[in-house]
């Protein structure tokens, strides 16, 4: 009996493909027969497109031969519909040039694209069919369904971006040195009253002064170096260039008697300058320099050097009187160190809004120091003002970016006119932030700065390359840099990133792993944990893909 059943029933299926073969119509109500898949089963969106590849499989004896399908592909979504370009099928007897499907079955396959649009991540695609024969198109009543979705995880991404600070060169203690020169006549050790009323003089005995007064300021000493010309023998200017170092420090004694604490006088000799003379000779307008330079690269014993230059009679003459009297000296350098304001003392001025005194370095680093970003806006601005300095400019123009005033931070940017690496890696994350995000990667590239290489990351996962986001995020740990390993599946390494990430996306994108790893309490508790941090992302969690399998977490 289930024998004579079973034949029966091969009979009946039979008749069935039979029919269908013989009346197109009946493909429509065999449409159940064809077999449908889709490549992802749930789509998915990457940077900006939702890219799928459907399959269909046609039993044998199922296409009529005289038939032609219209294979047409539909994302449905909220809001709308996106309809893709159009499949055709043909069967074995249609002369066009479509993909033909024999009577023997077969599969066509079609890759569909579809520019994702707000609400896309509530969608389906389907395939709608339309018969045609004999100038007569039928529509299949129902359409193939073939994918949910659509995942947009990626667009977690954050594009806030990182500004770069310029940096200050302020110092807690500097030195600030005061120079000056006395000449001597040939052989002369003898130290002339009008060298002592000159004016780099009167500067260095200044200098001293005012130091000795200043509280914030220590003389640590003076260097006096002794200096002979490279002309008569080495033991003379040898003993010329000793004796002219003590009568330096005895005229500095003298101008400097009522100094009390000026620290101590150092005391050097050069018997012969040729280092001096070469660099005075290299700049000068002698007419044969070239020749005096290389008569002093290819001798290092001064004799001969001397020896040859006078032979130049004619050039000698030239350098007696405009080179040698300016190497027969002594260079007085004094040395003070400067205590500059402390952090306390640089708050307290801001506090009393008392930094009118402050030179570029202090307000730039004073402004380090306050947590309010008004009050730093406001001392970078007056470093901008009042120095025009490219540096106070574009830490105001990150201030404003910290605060979320892109306008206002473009503004300020604009002002600060040099072109170099953190005023690029600035502009960049005001490009991002308008969307610029073509300009913005032209300028991340440019910026060789790893804040740079952070942002350059999140245009990377914009434009879909993960790989490439996770290698420039390697260092980091950023919740961009854990959206960058769950986009190429490598949880594990996101989930131990996001240990140091405590910001509501990091809540949520913990909830995406969870729910690709099938563990609702996980899911459960990192959404709540998330709603409390943003109590908006319920309404993205409510339509995610992502928690299709866990509505009661939701």
């Amino acid at each position: 009996m289930k024998k004579k059943f079973f034949n029966l029933l091969t009979v009946v299926s039979a008749g069935l493909m039979v029919a269908a073969c013989s009346n197109p119509s009946k493909m429509i109500d065999a449409a159940e027969q064809v077999q449908k898949s889709c490549d992802p089963q749930v789509l998915e969106a990457k940077a900006e497109v939702i890219d799928a590849r459907y399959t269909l499989t046609f039993p044998e004896k199922y296409f009529h031969k005289q038939a032609v399908l219209e294979v047409i592909p539909v994302l449905v979504y909220e809001g709308g519909e996106e309809i893709g370009a159009s499949k055709w099928l043909q069967g074995e007897s249609v002369t066009s040039n479509y993909t033909t499907i024999p009577q023997t079955g077969g599969s066509a396959s079609q890759a569909v694209q579809f520019k994702y649009k707000e609400g896309m991540q509530s969608a389906h695609l389907d395939l709608r069919i339309k018969l045609h024969y004999k100038n007569k198109a039928t529509d299949f009543p129902s359409p193939f369904k073939l994918a949910d979705g659509t995942i947009i995880t990626y667009k977690l991404v954050d594009t806030d971006g990182v500004p770069a600070l310029a940096p200050n060169a302020y110092q807690q203690t500097y030195t600030e040195t005061q120079e000056a020169k006395i000449k001597y006549l040939i052989q002369s050790a003898t130290v002339r009253s009008s060298e002592l009323s000159k004016a780099d003089i009167k500067a260095l005995k200044a200098f001293l002064e005012e130091a000795n007064k200043n509280e914030r300021k220590q003389i640590t000493g003076t260097n006096i170096v002794a200096y002979a010309s490279p002309d008569g023998p080495e033991q003379l200017n040898t003993k010329l260039s000793a004796d002219r170092s003590k009568t330096a420090k005895s005229a500095l004694d003298n101008a400097t008697r009522k100094i009390k604490d000026k620290g101590a006088v150092n005391l050097s000799t050069i018997s012969e300058d040729w280092d001096g003379f070469r660099e005075l000779v290299a700049a000068s307008t002698i007419q044969d320099k070239e020749l005096i330079l290389r008569v002093l690269s290819m001798y290092s014993d001064p004799v001969v050097r001397e020896r040859e230059i006078k032979n130049m009679s004619k050039v000698y003459q030239i350098l007696a009187d405009k080179v040698l009297p300016d190497l027969r000296r002594a260079s007085l350098v004094a040395n003070v160190t400067v205590q500059n304001y402390t952090d306390q003392e640089l708050s307290s001025l801001v506090a009393q809004n008392n930094v009118e005194g402050l030179d570029v370095e202090a307000l730039l680093y004073a402004a380090t120091l306050v947590a309010d970003n008004a009050t730093k806006a406001s001392l970078y601005q007056k470093a901008g003002e009042k120095f025009d300095d490219w540096r106070a400019y574009n830490n105001l123009a990150y201030v404003y970016l910290s605060d979320g005033k892109s306008a206002d931070a473009k503004a300020a940017l604009a002002k600060a006119t040099a072109v170099n690496d953190i005023v690029k890696n600035n502009n960049g994350v005001i490009a991002l932030r308008e969307g610029r995000i073509d300009d913005a990667e032209k300028l991340f590239t440019e910026a060789k700065l790893p804040a740079a290489t952070q942002n350059a990351a999140a245009i990377a996962i914009l434009k879909g390359n993960y790989p490439d986001a996770v290698s420039k995020l390697a260092s980091q740990n950023s919740f961009n840099a854990a959206l960058a390993n769950v986009l190429v599946q490598n949880y594990s390494k996101a989930s131990d990133i996001l240990k140091n990430v405590t910001t509501a996306k990091a809540s949520y994108l913990k909830a995406v792993i969870a729910a690709r790893n099938g563990n609702a309490s996980q899911v459960t508790s990192a959404l709540q944990d998330a709603y409390a941090k943003d109590a908006s992302l319920k309404a993205r969690a409510q339509k995610d893909i992502e928690f299709a399998k866990f509505p009661s977490s939701i």
